[in-house]
């Protein structure tokens, strides 16, 4: 199952948008249904497909209250006959897809039937799991787990005893079992257009041996931690494989932070070892990170940090050190625009070219127990000060390969183009293990999209003929600024599939997502997920609790909550075990809380409301912000909005809304009149905003999330911000001060 949107805002569309022309079937979605639902259920004897081997769904009366079966035709909904069975099957309109194939769209289905008995479940997974190799199988169990904190302490357990090698699986298996070694795995598009260069599997296996053994003649082993803090380049995944081959965690950290949340990272995990580059350009903007990594380690050594190396990859006008040991400037020299003098150490620093030029290509992987500690990664600091999530190899590594399988419905002549940056899960899972995993072909974008102009990803596109293209809400708003001229320019013709991830997707940013980029033909997958869960999908068992705890059935509005563990959830907060069971279990025993509010309809669809902290409550009704946001994202003038609670004496909160406004538009009182006229007629007056304050931009952290627990401070004239150290541009806060409503009731 994929529950739409991180923190998504899910609307339910209207019928007037749809096209009347029938849609073609999408069997990769009805066969991968069946086998969710079929397979963790243990439903093999339901009529359809399990009986006549494939393909359909079967009629829509097969099996009523199975996972995903609906109680009847939502008036969105295509019907005709199935070819292959004589039914009558639902089709997934591409716009507003069947709930029995959710990987396409917004609403999600419902679980009516009872959760999926845990040995059904377990023989799931573990058929997925013989996909891999294992040095070693499972002794014991192959999943134990506890999410109820009165019982003991909360633990999870995927084929614990078994052993195997990410890396392995990743690259050995590609390159000597199924004979990839000359497929081109990733295409590396720098900053400049024309800065590019490709690697194959077998390239990459050998370049990721040789950074192994440098790691391992640097004193690493496995169980170190090796922070990673590296621009877009292919040097950032070899780092990372690199780390996994050896068995060591690495913690990745997004070129875009400042010196002190590195030093926090790298105090908070105990790394021994650092990877940075000299410089690197982002759009015409040059950043020296060697400067930024030499300040975070002199604040690291002050607090008694025992990093005690550093790597540098030369970037600016590099000279890399190819696998038979000879030289050759790549990428192409126009990289050399600047000289850059890198600070030296030589005590602590060294050059990556350098190390890797005697190293061996050949390295004997670490065999690792599925339970073993794989990265960790620290959340962005939307919800305060970053928190290492912790994930182990075994079960992230079936988990990120298989829902990027399904999920994208990959195929071997697929070239796929994940635009987030590795810094983040989404880089992580989506564009690093899962693709590799899969034997994919991915491209590695250095730059922004509007540089060196506003047309950057669709040429791109064109370029590398892209299939399957993965991007966020932040980017496509930007890009629709500057109307569809730049998009059409380019032809675009290769793409099939459209995602969106990382953040809510308002339907005005959705619709011309689907009709401009994706010209009415290619479906949009919209994902919901956390740093914390990775990508809830097959055999997730969601569930909606009130206040006091209470399991609600039906239409119900209130906390989504996950019944049981998948492989991909991590297992703790590093080093904080105590917070992982506080911010994760303890407000409802047995559950693993989301921090999402949620709303089930009539019709048995999963709608995510936004973070519960972006719920109030106005005069005793529960609303969500990100309906307000929505809303105010009609108006035609409004390019970005923001809405939090406010203290109210007579309703007990209120909204204050922040908003953005599109080129050629001024804030006004009108205006100011018109988006509270529109938010009233398109939710009701309950919801109508007492506060708008226009706001040049907001605040977010790096990776483009709005940071709104530093709105909520504005709001309220609250100067005690807390961590603010991961926001892209600090100084627009003093402005929003500045500027703020007169909230003195």
């Amino acid at each position: 199952m994929v529950l739409p949107g991180e923190q998504a805002r899910l609307y339910r569309p209207r019928p007037e948008l749809l096209p009347a022309a029938h849609v073609p079937s999408l069997p990769h979605y009805q066969r991968l249904y069946q086998r969710s639902v079929e397979e963790p259920h243990g439903e093999r004897g339901r009529a359809g497909p399990a009986r006549r081997g494939g393909g359909c769904p079967g009629p829509p009366g097969a099996a009523r209250g199975a996972v995903g079966s609906p109680p009847r035709t939502p008036a969105w909904e295509v019907r005709r006959g199935c070819p292959s069975c004589r039914h009558e099957c639902y089709v997934p309109h591409p716009r507003f897809p069947h709930p029995r194939f959710p990987f396409l769209a917004f609403p999600i289905p419902v679980s009516r039937s009872r959760a999926p008995a845990p040995v059904a479940f377990a023989e799931f997974w573990g058929d997925i799991a013989k996909e891999f190799y294992w040095k070693r199988q499972h002794t014991g169990p192959f999943l134990k787990y506890n999410f109820d904190v009165t019982k003991g302490k909360i633990f999870i357990e995927w084929m614990k005893g078994a052993t195997t090698n990410i890396c392995y699986n990743l690259l050995d298996r590609n390159v000597n079992e199924k004979k990839l070694g000359d497929k081109v795995a990733f295409y590396w598009e720098g900053n400049e257009p024309g800065d590019s260069t490709k690697i194959t599997y077998r390239e990459l296996l050998h370049k990721v041996c040789q950074f192994a053994n440098v790691l391992r003649s640097q004193g690493v082993k496995k169980g170190d931690r090796v922070s990673i803090y590296l621009p877009m380049i292919l040097e950032l995944v070899v780092a990372m494989l690199a780390c996994a081959r050896i068995g060591a965690l690495h913690s990745v950290v997004f070129a875009g932070f400042s010196a002190d949340s590195l030093c926090e990272r790298i105090l908070d995990c105990g790394c021994s070892l650092l990877i940075t580059a000299d410089a690197f350009y982002r759009g015409d903007k040059l950043v020296n990170l060697k400067h930024i990594a030499d300040e975070a380690i002199q604040k690291c050594k002050d607090r008694g940090s025992s990093l005690k190396k550093c790597i540098v990859v030369k970037h600016l006008g590099r000279e890399e050190i190819t696998v038979d040991g000879t030289c050759s400037k790549s990428p192409p020299l126009k990289r050399l625009c600047q000289d850059v003098q890198a600070p030296w150490n030589p005590d602590v620093d060294a050059w990556w070219h350098e190390l890797m030029s005697g190293a061996s290509t050949e390295c004997e992987p670490e065999w690792c127990d599925a339970e073993d500690e794989l990265f960790i990664l620290y959340t962005s600091g939307s919800t305060g000060k970053p928190k290492g999530v912790l994930h182990t190899v075994g079960g992230y590594m079936i988990f990120a390969a298989t829902s990027f399988k399904y999920v994208f419905d990959y195929q071997p002549e697929d070239v796929y183009w994940c635009t987030a940056d590795i810094g983040w899960i989404t880089g992580h899972s989506y564009l690093t293990y899962g693709p590799l995993a899969n034997g994919a072909t991915s491209v590695l974008f250095e730059g922004v999209p509007t540089y060196p102009d506003v047309g950057r990803m669709w040429s791109i596109i064109d370029k590398y003929k892209v299939t399957k293209f993965y991007t966020a809400p932040t980017a496509i708003r930007l890009l629709m600024k500057y109307g569809e001229e730049p998009v059409k320019k380019h032809s675009r013709k290769s793409l099939k599939v459209l995602g969106t991830v990382g953040e809510p997707i308002n339907p005005e940013a959705w619709l011309w997502y689907y009709s401009v980029v994706g010209e009415e033909r290619c479906p949009i997958v919209d994902t919901f997920w956390q740093t914390e869960t990775t990508f809830p999908f097959f055999g997730v068992v969601p569930a909606i609790l009130s206040e006091s705890g209470e399991e609600l059935e039906g239409e119900a509005e209130g906390y989504l909550v996950f019944k049981q563990p998948w492989p991909g959830i991590m297992r703790t907060l590093y080093g904080k075990h105590q917070q992982f069971e506080t911010v994760y279990f303890k407000k409802f025993p047995g559950y693993y809380v989301t921090g999402d509010g949620c709303r089930r309809d009539k019709d048995g669809y999963y709608w995510i409301t936004g973070r519960i902290d972006d719920m109030l409550n106005v005069s005793g009704h529960l609303l969500s912000t990100a309906e307000v946001e929505s809303a105010l994202l009609e108006h035609a003038a409004v390019a970005e909005a923001a809405v939090v609670s406010h203290p109210h004496p007579l309703k007990g909160e209120c909204l204050y809304c922040f908003v953005t406004l599109r080129e050629g538009h001024e804030f006004t009182k009108n205006l100011t009149d018109e988006l509270k006229k529109q938010v009233r007629e398109k939710i009701g007056p309950i919801a109508t905003p007492d506060y708008i304050q226009y706001a040049p931009s907001l605040p977010k952290t790096r990776s483009g999330k709005i940071t709104r627990r530093i709105l909520r401070k504005i709001a309220k004239n609250d100067q005690d911000l807390g961590d603010i150290s991961t926001l892209a541009d600090p100084g627009i806060i003093k402005h929003l001060f500045n500027s703020r409503c007169d909230t003195k009731q």
